[in-house]
Parts: C-alpha cells; structure tokens; sequence
C-alpha cells in the first residue's frame, strides 16, 4: 500500500511549508553543476504543487531564497536569479487554479524579477483553491525586525497604543499575514534546522525531516511526511487527555 493510500484524506494539513534543501549536492554527487540541482529542482516546484493541489492542501510555502543566500557565490545568485525569472510561470498557476504570492524582501531582486511576480500575483489574485507562496529574499529575523520597526512607528505616530500589542498584533504584522501558520514544515536533505524560515509562525507546527534531496522528492515522499504528521496528536500545550476530550466534543 502506498503512503498515498494510507492518508486519511478528512486530515489532510491545511498549510504545508517546506525548506527545499539539496539541490547542490544532488548535482554533485552526479559529477554536475550545482546549476544542474537548481534547474531540476524547480522542476520538482511544479509537480509539488500539483500534488499539494491534488491532496487538498490549501497553502504550500516554499522556502526558495533565504536573505543569506545572497552571501553565496557570485555566480551561483546569478545563475539562481535568471532561473527564477525564466521559471515564473502564470499559465500554470492559471491551469491548476492556484493563487500566487510571495513573502520577503523582494526590493532586493532584480527589477525584471520584480515586475514578473508582481503581474503573476495580480493574475492570479481571484484564484482561491489553493494558494502557493514563494520566500524570496526571505528570512524569520528580516520579517521580526520589519514588523517590530513598523509597530514602533505606529506607536510614535499615535496610532498604537504600545500596551495593545499582543501576538495577533504581531501576527498581522507578518508577511504572513493572509495565510494561517503552517501545521507540517517538512526539510528535505538531511539537516536538521529551520535555518530562519518562519520561526514565529511554526511555534506549534509539527517539523520533519528527511534525508532525500529536493531533486528526488515527490509525491509519496509527501505523502508520507503527512502521514507522520496524522500520527502525531497537536495538544498546543495542553495534556494529551485534554486534547482527546476536546476531540470526542468535537465529533
């Protein structure tokens, strides 16, 4: 039986996020390019997506370029950034009927880049069965410090009170803020660590981690992670008998 089949489709994560790591050393250990990795790699991007649309997933965030990343070769940002641009494809979120957004620093791209999401986004901004979002230029620390600097301001203009920030105030003040927080974030290529992808986001989201290299993913390796998830119970601080309790409530 695959993994596919043994999902329970009534529990399917609403949000799902995932850092796509491995697409260099994928190359690699083939003798290639780490260019090689990145264009499989995005080739990859869309059969996810497809699943995830398959699998009624409703947000799939992908972490596709950190703020860090920026430090990497010269070359290689290069190379990344006209893949990026060759590969943003409207006709196939307009296909699959799947909403385009992308959270980060994106003033930080190149003009051409910029334009070609911001078109994609306005294309596809009435599409709501599913919805992808690319992290661009993105990290946790980038996004905290943004939304610290902006309710500082509103509390220096008068417009906030500084006694009523209180966690959904700084969760509206996220980049996030149009989605909710993720209920699986999977890692693909053998680390272990978020490396400042959505740190306040994923307080309570359930982490896995697998060795296989985003040029190898795919859909049972999806579905398998959301299977690890379904056997996990989210109690979100509370004890499991609490959480059981409340679950015989709801049915």
């Amino acid at each position: 039986m695959t993994y596919q089949e043994q999902l329970d489709k009534s529990r399917i994560p609403q949000h799902v996020a995932i850092i796509m790591d491995g697409n260099g050393r994928w190359a690699e250990q083939r003798g290639k390019q780490r260019t090689e990795g990145h264009i499989r790699g995005v080739e990859v991007v869309r059969k996810i997506m497809e699943n995830a649309v398959e699998l009624g997933i409703r947000y799939l965030t992908l972490y596709t370029f950190s703020t860090e990343n920026w430090n990497r070769p010269e070359q290689e940002v290069t190379a990344l950034m006209g893949l990026l641009f060759k590969n943003i494809e409207e006709d196939v979120f307009i296909k699959n009927q799947v909403r385009f957004r992308v959270i980060g620093d994106i003033e930080r791209l190149p003009a051409p880049i910029q334009a070609k999401l911001n078109e994609c986004i306005e294309h596809t901004k009435d599409f709501d069965r599913s919805c992808m979002v690319l992290a661009l230029s993105y990290s946790s620390r980038w996004e905290i410090t943004r939304a610290a600097r902006m309710l500082a301001q509103k509390a220096a203009n008068g417009e906030l009170n500084p006694d009523d920030i209180d966690e959904k105030t700084v969760s509206e003040s996220m980049t996030t803020n149009f989605m909710p927080d993720p209920d699986l974030l999977i890692r693909t290529g053998g680390e272990i660590r978020l490396s400042n992808y959505l740190l306040w986001q994923s307080a309570y989201t359930e982490l896995y981690f697998c060795d296989t290299y985003w040029p190898d993913f795919n859909m049972e390796e999806l579905c398998k992670a959301i299977l690890v998830y379904q056997q996990r119970q989210r109690r979100f601080g509370k004890t499991g008998a609490q959480v059981a309790a409340q679950n015989l409530k709801q049915e």
